[in-house]
């Protein structure tokens, strides 16, 4: 089967203004999704196609923006423009609208130079492999000017003014006895698309908020802040003493959780807390929760113990969400924070995840610093590291016998996963075991023999 070549695990993603992140390739994506649109049975319809578009605050999103939309209405499409939203409002909008499809540029936790193109379904899930394929083929067939339509066949434009209200006012439907008075919260909101979306929501709720990193200027977004610059949100709750801290990506499908301690809380720690929850009140479908291979092998154990499972998917939070359909699952998530609760939202969405961790907390009358201690996590150590092409894994593993031992010593104790970044170009080493030391070590060796073998030093 042909390989994407422009799609990663989460959509076209790269330097902005750069191949293939242009404003020609975002016009072409414009054009070939309404093709695509078109000719799946689904979508047969006289009327137009109608998708939204919505983006988070980089500098290069309103170019992208200009040239995706130019795209689509060239095409005949008709768009709904959000402005700057979380990526999980979109998809939310998409399906509120009864849209084809939605759209999302953005480059979620990466730097500000670099930015992304996101496709949702009209049901709010992310394409899949297949559908990005045929998407990726259809850009590299322009259609000639008079397959273009004129007049009223060309598509409008329409600019959905309330957009973050009514994504704020969802999300507070999922939590409707909620109140967080007298509680003490810090925010990181990481310069990013939640800057004004989640304070709100908490606000109207009743917290005391202590705001920061929420002036986004185009250029500052995930800048030394957010839920990948964890240290951040622990200076601030320590700093301000709140009883929690809550930290997005630039596009807040993300959530880092820091308790009042201003101690870290991972997407596997929020994931083992909230599943055992739903296992004890009996809402947890099927009695397993959806991880990825990067997710703790302590989770398992956890659940295990409690008469639940863990099924694992590969790396990327739609391939969770498409085993979370597949199986009839209703929670799921990654270590790095993308939760899905899919009773409330069809993708990660850092703020729904983060009002059923503070509604678990409201009805145990436990604080986060105690709710985390039901995960036992087995000791892990990771490097990356940057490399120019990626090279077959099969390649490297049969090139370095290393890896191969280090398996046989761990077998049953632990493992060795070694993966490309599907955003970034990273070779990414994870080593897990029961012994720390051990496991760091092995993790130091293996880096240092990949490192010699791509001419690439660890970061």
């Amino acid at each position: 089967m042909n390989q994407r070549q422009l799609f990663g695990t989460d959509g076209i993603r790269g330097v902005a203004n750069r191949d293939p992140v242009t404003p020609e390739n975002a016009f072409r994506l414009g054009g070939a999704l309404t093709a695509f649109l078109k000719s799946s049975d689904s979508s047969a319809s006289a009327e137009p196609l109608r998708i939204v578009v919505g983006r988070d605050p980089r500098r290069s999103g309103e170019m992208l923006e200009a040239a995706l939309v130019a795209g689509l209405t060239a095409s005949g499409t008709n768009v709904l423009l959000t402005g700057v939203l979380p990526t999980p409002g979109v998809a939310l909008l998409a399906r509120e609208e009864k849209a084809a499809a939605g759209i999302v540029i953005s480059a979620s936790h990466n730097p500000a130079e670099d930015n992304g193109l996101k496709l949702f379904r009209g049901d709010g899930t992310k394409f899949d492999d297949a559908a990005e394929l045929k998407i990726e083929e259809l850009m590299s067939q322009s259609p000639t000017e008079s397959e273009r339509p004129i007049g009223a066949g060309i598509g409008t434009i329409t600019i959905l003014s309330t957009a973050k209200e009514r994504y704020i006012a969802a999300c507070k439907k999922t939590v409707p006895s909620l109140s967080l008075a007298g509680w003490n919260i810090a925010l990181d909101m990481a310069n990013g698309a939640a800057s004004h979306t989640t304070p709100q929501l908490l606000q109207e709720l009743g917290a005391t908020i202590h705001l920061s990193h929420a002036t986004p200027d185009g250029m500052n977004i995930n800048q030394a802040c957010g839920s990948t610059h964890g240290e951040e949100i622990s200076r601030l709750v320590r700093e301000t003493g709140a009883q929690l801290g809550l930290a997005h990506d630039g596009d807040a499908d993300r959530l880092l959780l820091c308790d009042e301690e201003g101690n870290l809380v991972d997407g596997d720690e929020l994931l083992a807390m909230i599943g055992l929850a739903a296992l004890r009140a009996g809402t947890l479908k099927n009695k397993t929760l959806v991880a990825t291979v990067m997710s703790n092998f302590g989770l398992d154990e956890t659940l295990v113990a409690a008469g639940g499972k863990v099924l694992r998917t590969p790396v990327g939070d739609r391939y969770v969400m498409e085993a979370m359909l597949q199986g009839d699952f209703n929670i799921g998530g990654e270590q790095s924070g993308h939760l899905i609760f899919r009773d409330h939202s069809s993708t990660g969405d850092g703020l729904v995840a983060a009002l059923q961790i503070l509604q678990l907390m409201q009805e145990t009358k436990k604080p986060l610093s105690l709710l985390r201690h039901c995960l036992k996590k087995y000791p892990q150590a990771q490097q990356n590291l940057r490399v120019r092409e990626k090279k077959s894994l099969e390649e490297l593993r049969s090139m370095i016998p290393l890896i191969g031992q280090t398996e046989k010593e761990l077998e049953g104790q632990g493992r060795v996963l070694l993966r490309y970044s599907g955003t970034e170009p990273l070779l990414r080493l994870l080593v897990e075991g029961k012994d720390s030391v051990k496991t760091q070590s092995h993790c130091d060796a293996l880096a240092a023999a990949l490192g010699r073998l791509i001419g690439a030093p660890s970061i």
